[in-house]
Order: structure tokens, then sequence, then C-alpha cells
């Protein structure tokens, strides 16, 4: 999934013309705390809600107020952990897109980037998780499918987490078995710590609950 493929056909770019006023009644009816503001197809820069309680007098145009503006943008082709790396380090609300004229073509919400993960294949396919434990040094994904096919089952996904000043980590597997008894029992023979497993409905009923409660607050 790339850029191109995620741009929101809901947020409107901001013009130089348009006042304080309007950006903020925009950012209420979006759920959002950022908007770009584009002249024709030039991408000027993102404004947030803060620069526009910051203005003297918001029902003047954006245009006659001094603005610093960050330009933050991906192109268009840039694959979608581009987009989550910048929206998170930046923790924007909304990342513009560009094509490589730099020319604007839309913006990637947060919400619309969620939305993707919780749709996506993988998560859509049942099984189970499963979360081992590990030295960073042991990691091999490799050694880890084969354990897995060797009991006849298949890794729909993984994910890998781990905290900067830590030697361990910890890996996220979704199978495609319901029952993975036999998979737990040989990365215990192999020594793997086994952390979790959750049967998907039990595992899902959380994730929408997060899920929901994430989406909940950005919409505040």
């Amino acid at each position: 999934m790339i850029a191109r493929e995620l741009i929101s056909e809901t947020v409107p770019p901001l013009k130089t013309s348009d006042t304080g006023s309007k950006a903020l009644t925009w950012m209420n009816d979006f759920h959002l705390r950022h908007l770009p503001i584009v002249n024709n197809e030039q991408f000027l820069g993102l404004i947030s809600e803060e620069d526009v309680l910051n203005f003297n007098d918001p029902e003047q145009t954006l245009g006659n107020h001094p603005l610093s503006l960050r330009r933050p943008f991906v192109n268009e082709s840039e694959h979608l952990y581009e987009v989550i790396k910048m929206a998170v380090s930046l923790q924007l609300t909304l990342i513009p897109v560009v094509d490589h004229e730099e020319n604007y073509l839309g913006v990637v919400t947060l919400e619309g980037l969620l939305q993707y993960f919780a749709e996506s294949g993988s998560l859509a396919e049942p099984g189970t998780i499963l979360v081992l434990e590990m030295n960073k040094r042991d990691y091999s994904l490799a050694e880890i499918a084969r354990i897995v096919e060797s009991e006849n089952a298949a890794i729909l996904s993984s994910y890998i987490s781990s905290k900067p000043d830590s030697t361990t980590m910890e890996v996220t597997l979704k199978l495609n078995r319901r029952e993975i008894k036999h998979v737990v029992a040989t990365f215990e023979r192999f020594e793997y710590t086994v952390r979790a497993s959750f049967q998907e409905s039990d595992y899902m009923d959380s994730l929408k609950e997060r899920y929901d409660a994430l989406m909940s607050y950005l919409n505040v």
C-alpha cells in the first residue's frame, strides 16, 4: 500500500484567503488538529489548531497573519510505513501527499491509517494470536516460520516490538490455526518463551474495543 492509495476524499485544503475561524470550524468538523494550506496546486504547509488560537483576530484571512508553516509531506509513491513514521514522529493528525513535482494531491489521515489496518486481510482471516519473547540477537523470522510450518500452520502476519534500552523483544504472530497447542509445545521444545496466546474471538474483541476507544478519542 502506498500513500496515493490512502488519500482521504473528504478533507479539503485551506487557502490563504480563508479565515482562521473557517480553519477552526473545519478542524472541528473533520476531528483534526491540522489542515494543509494550498494555493492552486502549491502546498504551502500545515497550519495547526494552536496556530489559529494564537491569532490576534481569527476573522482575518490566513494570509494576513504571519505564518511559520511546517512543510511535512510524503511523495505519492511512498510506502504506508513512511507515512506512519512521519505522522508519529511529528505528532500529526494528517500527512500531505504530493506528486513528483511537489504538487499537492491530498492528505492521509491518522484515522484512515487505523482503518486500513483494522480492515487488512490478515486481521480478517480466522486464526490465533501467539506472542513470543526472545533476545534480540536470537530473532530469526525464517526459524520461527520453520517451526510454525512444521506443525502444518502458517504465519499470516507478524509484528515486532521492543524497548530501546532492552535486550529482549516480543514477536506477535497471527497464525491461520485456531488450535495451536502443538505449535506452542514445539516453540517451548526449542526453548522459546511463549508469553501469551489468544483465541481470535477474544483478541479481536479486545482489539476492537481499543480501536473504538481510539476513534472516540480522535473524535473529541
